[in-house]
């Protein structure tokens, strides 16, 4: 196999949601020749005839040159893309992966992963199943504060992480040419993992926020605790979680007025069933899905868990609002150093979040 080229020309976006749009909008911007690959016929001809994706980001023009394509509709959709990003829920991923395998991807080309969730029944990584589709050394993630509308608008602080810098530099080095700062990581499973806990701390602070900031602060930092041991039995380093792939990227979705996990959790603290929350938000909700696999791969590795475990109980009606907040009021971590270290930084990260909401 060729080693994945040096210089970015065309790339393909699987998944015109959100973050799939502003990323294909930043794609071009970048100079880079990008199709953006819709879910459905109707789905792709309104774009195309609009030149807006008026659902999922309203407001932003879609650039002359993006094309607008439909995922699956011709079997050589990714002869020529240098890079191949997907942006569909965690629970799409297996599907998108085996249409990859099925039609192909040019030898040289890198696929990158935007999803922030584990891939169900198994909870399985994304870059995992990628990587069983393309090889390891093809595979990246992207992570980090990157709230869609805001990277289009004013940029981001995106990280990629991959097994081969190579990859992780010429991915970044994409985003850097249309002026959004990636950083290079080579730990793509803190990347992802890092993620995983900011939808599942946002969630758990939503929940908790109505009984106060420092009860949510309380939940967001457990969360992390807990998904970080996690990651480190993997071979994750704690410095991805404290950095933008984690703490920044949970910073900005707890201060974002639209945050779909802080409203999935408000929504969850004021009684509102999982299953109906959806459909009032309007869009899928990657943490109701990925709260449950992290707790069950968190069983599996044998690891302590009372509050993500308690979460996925308020997700499935098991336990209801008040022993959630109560348990996260109660709840001691175990005074182990890198929890001692952590636990600080979320306590200044909690505080801030306390006074900006006094002024």
């Amino acid at each position: 196999m060729r080693g994945v080229r040096q210089q970015t020309r065309r790339a393909s976006v699987v998944g015109a949601g959100s973050f799939g749009t502003a990323v294909a909008v930043v794609l071009d911007r970048a100079g880079i020749r990008t199709t953006l690959l819709c879910r459905t016929e109707e789905q792709a001809a309104q774009l195309a005839e609009a030149r807006e994706n008026a659902r999922y980001l309203p407001g932003v023009a879609l650039p002359e040159r993006l094309k607008v394509r439909v995922f699956g509709a011709h079997d050589d959709q990714f002869r020529r893309a240098d890079l191949v990003f997907l942006a569909v829920p965690s629970a799409g991923l297996a599907a998108a992966a085996a249409e990859l395998a099925r039609q192909g991807v040019a030898a040289h080309a890198g696929v990158v992963s935007l999803v922030k969730g584990l891939v169900p029944p198994a909870g399985t990584l994304p870059t995992t199943v990628l990587e069983r589709a393309v090889g390891r050394e093809r595979v990246a993630c992207i992570g980090g504060p990157a709230h869609a509308r805001e990277l289009v608008e004013h940029g981001a602080g995106l990280v990629c992480g991959a097994r081969s810098e190579a990859l992780a530099r010429r991915i970044a080095e994409a985003f850097e040419r249309a002026g959004v700062v990636c950083e290079a990581s080579s730990d793509p499973v803190g990347v992802e993992l890092a993620g995983c806990a900011k939808n599942a701390a946002a969630l758990a602070a939503g929940a908790t926020e109505a009984q106060g900031l420092n009860a949510a602060g309380m939940a967001a930092a457990d969360i992390f605790l807990e998904v970080l041991e996690l990651a480190e039995r993997h071979g994750a380093r704690a410095r991805t979680f404290v950095g933008r792939a984690g703490t920044g990227d949970l910073v900005a979705t707890a201060l974002a007025p639209s945050s779909r996990n802080r409203t999935a959790g408000e929504l969850l603290g004021q009684g509102v069933p999982a299953a109906e929350i959806p459909a009032r938000v309007g869009q899928a909700i990657e943490a109701l899905e990925t709260v449950p696999l992290l707790a069950r791969a968190i069983r599996a590795a044998g690891i302590e868990a009372p509050i993500l475990t308690a979460l996925a109980g308020l997700i499935d009606g098991t336990l209801s609002v008040d022993a959630w907040v109560e348990l996260v009021r109660a709840e001691q971590p175990r005074p182990e150093p890198v929890r001692g270290r952590l636990a600080a930084a979320w306590r200044r990260v909690a505080e801030r979040l306390r006074r900006r909401h006094h002024r």
